[in-house]
């Protein structure tokens, strides 16, 4: 009987710890990444220049790209400054914003990219997919995984604390968007890779069962650890699928609707997914959202980011739009205007209960 198996797309590199930036270019020599150090860097003007100030010296073959946002633009305008040079890897060293147009770039170049991540604020830092802004509002552009993951610890303590809170509720949406993936398993017949929604669901798990905090290094590593595998799960899957339900839908609705008032994308997601989950019927798990996510100081109702009801109610009925064909509660549910506000206001209630 033949063996069958499968490889699985991830990093060759995954190093989460403190301190551990104090010798990226070892690191990248030793992972024959770079034995030289001809990286094509890609920063903000602003935590990446202080980054810059405190690496620089230790690669003085490496060049320095500041990137002027998170747009299709940029991206494209980055890999055309970056095509002169006769490079290794190029590093996406910042926040989610800075690594997509990295990954993006790196990508159209042709060269392996390497993904530093100054703060935690969702999964994207090793998923397959770079999200730009256009002139369609946002999109989604396939790209190969990062061959390396660095994520430093006392960098990531730098941040501010809100960029941890987003990367707990974009986590904690994995169990959601997972049970999202199941019902369209059951009704529709969609295939679903099991590894991938294991891999997803253990993820936000890990981090909605964790009793530390944004300050405690435990909780920062078990964070970390389950962003960069919920990236993987993409990978596995081929898809967003893991990682992207009801709660997302919701997510990209206040970004659609709302572009100047939306609020982070971990905090949108993690009050969809609580809120996808009541509908669910699963009254329990999602109070136990709810309560995880009001302990990191993260919003569970639409007020605590600036939105009525009327609003709320409005995002939800739109929510399906922004990813036509993809089966979740909410349009296996098709709920009318008026059944949304009675939901919202049931699942209110159960808050304050």
């Amino acid at each position: 009987m033949p063996v069958l198996t499968r490889l699985i797309p991830s990093p060759v590199v995954v190093d989460i710890s403190r301190g551990a930036l104090d010798d990226l270019a070892g690191l990248l020599a030793d992972q024959r990444i770079s034995s030289n150090g001809r990286l094509a860097f890609a920063i903000s003007g602003g935590s990446g220049a202080a980054l810059r100030e405190r690496f620089a010296p230790a690669l003085p073959s490496a060049d320095w790209y500041e990137v002027g946002g998170g747009t299709i633009d940029d991206a494209i305008k980055l890999a055309d400054s970056m095509k002169s040079g006769r490079y290794d890897a190029v590093v996406g060293l910042g926040g989610g914003k800075i690594i997509d147009c990295a990954k993006f770039a790196a990508a159209r170049i042709g060269l392996p990219l390497v993904a530093v991540a100054t703060n935690l604020s969702h999964d994207g830092l090793c998923s397959p997919v770079a999200t730009l802004d256009n002139d369609a509002g946002r999109g989604s552009y396939g790209v190969p995984n990062p061959i390396a993951v660095v994520i430093d610890l006392d960098v990531i303590r730098e941040a501010p604390a809100r960029f941890v809170r987003s990367g707990i509720g974009d986590a904690i949406s994995n169990i959601s968007a997972v049970r999202d993936w199941e019902l369209a398993h059951t009704v529709r017949g969609e295939d679903i890779d099991g590894l991938a929604a294991a891999m997803a669901r253990q993820a936000g798990e890990a981090v909605l069962r964790h009793p530390g905090g944004v300050g405690d290094d435990a909780f920062l590593q078990v964070l970390a650890e389950g962003l960069v595998m919920t990236g993987i799960s993409m990978s596995v899957a081929g898809d967003s699928r893991p990682a992207s339900g009801a709660c997302h839908e919701i997510n990209h609705a206040f970004d659609l609707l709302y572009p100047k008032r939306a609020a982070s994308h971990g905090e949108q997601c993690g009050l969809g997914a609580a809120f996808a989950t009541f509908l669910r019927g699963d009254r329990e798990m999602s109070m136990l959202m709810v309560e995880v996510l009001q302990r990191h100081g993260l919003p569970v109702l639409p007020h605590e980011i600036g939105f009525d009801e009327d609003e709320f109610v409005k995002v939800v009925e739109y929510a399906p739009e922004t990813r036509p064909g993809r089966y979740t509660i909410l349009e296996h549910l098709d709920l009318s205007a008026d059944q949304i506000r009675d939901a919202y206001r049931d699942y209110a209630q159960a808050i304050s209960s």
